[in-house]
């Protein structure tokens, strides 16, 4: 895990670890893009918040754009912007161009991977919940996060174990060429709950209700 310690400068972005700038790291590291002139940057969302949140986090003040979505229906959130300093900081930690299918492990502070995993899944995250038809009373929720590279899901999995004591499970179906960690219920509750430390934590607004929502129904506060 690299140092806590970062570096600044006068202009373009800080770099400086906190919870903030783990959490735009995660962001970067799933629906971030790297350039091939080794200067720019982009992220396209289809949430202006995820957009904003990056902007926060970050300290930049580009303008949000318009884009039509990678499937070709309706319209993505998108920003771009530039600092050779960053993009070179963020190829020093693993984040590469093309990155999709060859991402690994990331040097992220230990005392931040919180932060960044939440990006991660706010990202590329799923949570979804639902009453098992063979069992009336058994209420059943899965946290997922999901990459195409497997070397990245391994690294994942191998700090929620470190940090939680939690394994979750990957998958891969036959037609698909995405990973996906998945954890179970009471594995999903301890991972939830490191992600969501408090409330004032920056995440993805319309994410974060959807697991409040499910959770209480059951008598379950994070």
């Amino acid at each position: 895990m690299q140092s806590e310690s970062g570096l600044t400068r006068r202009k373009g972005i800080v770099i400086q670890w906190s919870p903030g700038f783990a959490y735009a790291i995660g962001l970067l590291a799933t629906d971030g893009c790297l350039y091939n002139d080794g200067r720019h940057l982009e992220l396209v969302s289809n949430d202006r918040e995820q957009v904003e949140n990056l902007k926060k986090c970050l300290g930049i003040n580009n303008k949000i754009t318009r884009k039509t979505s990678g499937s070709g229906r309706g319209q993505a959130f998108r920003i771009q912007f530039g600092d050779v300093f960053f993009y070179n900081f963020l190829l020093g930690i693993g984040i590469t161009p093309r990155k999709s299918k060859t991402i690994g492990s990331l040097l992220v502070p230990k005392k931040y991977f919180p932060d960044f995993l939440r990006g991660h899944f706010d990202g590329d995250g799923t949570f979804y919940s639902y009453y098992d038809p063979r069992w009336p009373n058994s209420f059943m929720f899965y946290t997922e996060i999901a990459s195409a590279s497997k070397k990245h899901v391994i690294w994942l999995q191998d700090w929620t174990t470190r940090l939680l004591g939690v394994g979750g499970r990957i998958t891969k179906s036959k037609n698909n060429s995405v990973y996906r960690l998945k954890y179970a219920k009471g594995e999903s509750l301890k991972l939830l709950s490191m992600l969501y430390y408090n409330k004032a934590v920056v995440c993805l607004p319309r994410k974060r209700r959807k697991v409040e929502m499910a959770l209480k129904s059951v008598g379950i506060e994070l």
